[in-house]
């Protein structure tokens, strides 16, 4: 399989957008129990579509995506809630050296894409799935990559020693949910190059740079949050 690399690098490409007068999401919905009830609720919202979702639908239209799911996983610390993510390992295929959430491709043998995001999460960060309660999902994002992914929000109640697959994860860290929750931290980049443009979310945190699907991903969470 051709290994697919970014045909640029995501920190040099100037920044276009800022946020930094939008609202965060209040600290009274960052708690479990906001969590809970907010996705038992049917409150309309609009979701976002970058330029990597519309330029994955317009691309070969008709043609079928590889369907596939990641988890994102809210872990409740003691005094605040953060985001579980990875770094993928820099010998992938497809999104290699990137930040991402735990998950893959739908197999045959899931019951449906939750089993897949928790599977995966598994078999990847050593997650099992009896410490991650499901709150829902958000709608599904399209990579350029050609893959449909349902992202499964759930909450952690408790993260044992995680043991990352090595073939798969290069790392595992935290990012405090209220940051990632706070348009002042989200930043939109616009690459310039002989295809044409193409705009996409980064949400820098201290030395990680998370970018792209995953970056889009939390955008609409903080979309669906706000609502």
């Amino acid at each position: 399989m051709q290994r697919r690399v970014p045909k640029f690098d995501p920190q040099t490409v100037p920044i276009q957008e800022a946020f930094l007068n939008a609202p965060p999401v209040s600290n009274e919905v960052l708690q479990p129990d906001a969590l809970r009830q907010r996705f038992e609720q049917n409150k309309p919202w609009t979701p976002e579509l970058t330029d990597e979702s519309r330029k994955s639908l317009e691309y070969q239209p008709g043609m079928g995506k590889r369907i596939a799911a990641v988890l994102i996983p809210i872990v409740q610390n003691d005094d605040h809630l953060s985001v579980l993510l990875t770094k993928r390992a820099e010998h992938l295929n497809d999104h290699a050296g990137q930040i991402s959430f735990p998950g893959g491709r739908k197999e045959d043998s899931d019951l449906d894409l939750k089993h897949t995001a928790l599977r995966e999460a598994y078999e990847e960060i050593g997650l099992v799935h009896h410490h991650v309660e499901h709150l829902g999902h958000l709608p599904d994002y399209f990579t350029i990559t050609g893959y449909q992914v349902t992202p499964i929000v759930g909450l952690v109640s408790s993260v044992q020693e995680l043991v990352p697959d090595t073939n798969e994860v290069a790392e595992i860290f935290e990012v405090p949910l209220s940051f990632l929750m706070n348009p002042a931290n989200h930043q939109i980049r616009e690459w310039v190059g002989p295809e044409g443009s193409r705009r996409f979310y980064a949400m820098p945190y201290e030395s990680k740079f998370i970018w792209g699907a995953t970056a889009g991903m939390l955008r609409n969470l903080y979309h669906f949050l706000r609502a």
